[in-house]
């Protein structure tokens, strides 16, 4: 519990679901925080209800990180404050639901920059200080979609996986300075991502509460997994699905996932 007492973490997309909670359970633990997503006013309510439970010094960053230059924009208020960044977590990013040609091909651009772009940028910035200290922590949001190809939510899918892979490969190099980097994979989660996506009800079943998947992906985190997946559920569809063929995997979701007519 005191792993992260006094240090400071950085939370991408806090302002509402996972990332207001992830805040919320880091404060309780006894981190300052550092908070930046688009919506300032949400910001600045969740710092002000933090700061009043918990006792700790926050920071709130307005920014887009669909814009390629927020992370350096980020790096520096953090360096100005002359915060020291123990606990990055890179959770802000959004998913798009629909037939690929038919979703516009900005927005799915700008999933590219926030799901992938941005949290290789934000960890390249923050990472060398980690190793210079010998200690850190690195929380990625990836998902049970980071798992196989899932049609009608294709482009979001493939940013998971990179967001998997490019952290379990992570954790490997940098565990002999010290350093955790864990993958949350999350399945359906009770927040706005599925309002946000456009995503119907019927593909969005039995969610977990996000508290429940912060806490699974903080305890991982401390631990040291570079790999957690919430909920016992999902754990055995994502082990069952490994013995099936790739096609039959990817059929069967596009079945789940296709848009009613």
């Amino acid at each position: 519990m005191d792993r992260w007492q006094g240090k400071w973490a950085l939370v991408t997309g806090a302002s509402a679901g996972i990332g207001s909670i992830l805040a919320r359970q880091l404060a309780s633990r006894g981190a300052h925080l550092v908070l930046t997503a688009r919506r300032e006013d949400r910001l600045n309510a969740l710092a002000a209800q933090i700061h009043a439970a918990h006792d700790v010094s926050v920071e709130v960053f307005a920014a887009d990180l669909a814009q390629p230059a927020t992370p350096d924009a980020i790096f520096a208020f953090t360096r100005q404050k002359n915060i020291t960044v123990e606990i990055l977590v890179n959770n802000a990013g959004f998913g798009a639901y629909g037939r690929f040609d038919e979703i516009p091909l900005g927005r799915q651009l700008e999933m590219l920059q926030v799901n992938i772009a941005a949290v290789v940028h934000l960890t390249h910035l923050y990472l060398p200080g980690m190793i210079a200290r010998r200690r850190g922590d690195i929380l990625i949001l990836a998902s049970t979609a980071a798992f196989q190809a899932v049609p009608y939510i294709g482009t979001y899918a493939a940013t998971k996986a990179f967001d998997l892979s490019f952290a379990e490969a992570l954790a490997e190099e940098v565990r002999p300075h010290g350093i955790h980097v864990t993958a949350l994979c999350p399945g359906a989660t009770s927040t706005e991502f599925q309002q946000v996506a456009a995503q119907p009800d019927y593909s969005f079943r039995s969610p977990e509460s996000p508290e429940k998947v912060v806490r699974v992906g903080l305890d991982a985190l401390a631990r040291g997994k570079p790999l957690v997946i919430s909920g016992a559920r999902n754990r055995l569809m994502m082990e069952s699905q490994r013995l099936a063929p790739r096609r039959l995997v990817t059929s069967m979701a596009a079945r789940l996932m296709r848009p009613a007519k």
